[in-house]
């Protein structure tokens, strides 16, 4: 070999080390210290999945207590035993008796 390709060897070992330190430097600031990192956006996207469940959850709940609300307020009939299995509610001549478990 001569002193050309000797040259040329150790600037393309200077020239890959200068890319690849940057490229190091460049990955580990974008993964853990620019304000829209990987870690944040992770956080981010947890945050929301979390939220999509809790928006589910309460869908599912408010569906529900408007369909109670619909049956109750239906006849008097389903008013008066809501009142008396969750009020304890009773009428003059009659006795309740609350068994526990």
């Amino acid at each position: 070999m001569d002193d050309s390709q000797k040259t040329g060897k150790k600037f393309g070992k200077k020239f890959l080390n200068k890319y690849l330190i940057v490229f190091l430097i460049f990955t580990v600031l974008v993964t853990f210290f620019d304000e829209h990192s990987l870690i944040h956006r992770w956080q981010t996207y947890r945050r929301i999945v979390r939220m999509e469940k809790e928006l589910k959850y309460y869908q599912d709940e408010i569906e529900t207590n408007r369909q109670k609300r619909n049956e109750l307020q239906s006849s008097n009939e389903n008013l008066e035993k809501f009142a008396r299995e969750h009020y304890f509610m009773k009428k003059e001549n009659e006795d309740i008796f609350i068994i526990k478990e």
